[in-house]
């Protein structure tokens, strides 16, 4: 099988364009079921937070694409709504680890079942042939933009299924003297 050359990719950039527009407007409904004072980018520091575990800002700036001011105004936030704290670390005094509270698990629980309703109810329109297909397509689409799909975590961001249901696995946390 041929891979196609960067000219012949624009039907399918198209298409991811045309997919990515429907999951953003999955996404921001999905926060209408948690905290509707909660902004998409404020929510996507909270998943982040559920994937990787407790964070020093600097981290969580860099897995946020921000620089670290950026990310500390919208720790500020997150912090006053009760859904993150910031712990001082034991290793390092000059340094905090951001970690969710279990009110921002919850959020985060909240949204992913409402994110996971309303796209299993798009593909269960599809035709069966296309929902196969579909799984090794953004399962590769996933990889390359480097999300790690094997996270053993519950809160539906992760592949922690067993009989296509997910697991009650809490999630995995790197430990306080881990590099980060």
């Amino acid at each position: 099988m041929t891979t196609p050359s960067a000219s012949d990719d624009s039907d399918l950039v198209e298409a991811f364009l045309t997919a990515s527009r429907a999951l953003v407007g999955v996404a921001v409904r999905s926060l209408n079921a948690g905290d509707d004072e909660v902004t998409l980018p404020q929510h996507r520091a909270l998943v982040l937070l559920a994937a990787h575990g407790p964070q020093r800002m600097a981290d969580l700036a860099t897995l946020l694409g921000v620089n670290s001011s950026t990310a500390t105004r919208q720790c500020d936030r997150l912090q006053r709504r009760g859904l993150i704290r910031r712990q001082p670390s034991t290793q390092d005094r000059r340094t905090v680890r951001v970690s969710l509270t279990d009110a921002g698990q919850e959020l985060v629980r909240r949204v992913t079942a409402a994110r996971r309703s309303e796209i299993s109810t798009i593909l269960r329109a599809m035709p069966v042939a296309s929902r196969e297909q579909l799984v090794t397509t953004l399962l590769g689409f996933a990889e390359a933009a480097g999300e790690v799909p094997d996270q053993n975590w519950s809160l539906g961001w992760g592949t922690d299924q067993v009989h296509g249901e997910p697991t009650a696995a809490a999630p995995a946390h790197p430990t306080e003297g881990a590099a980060s």
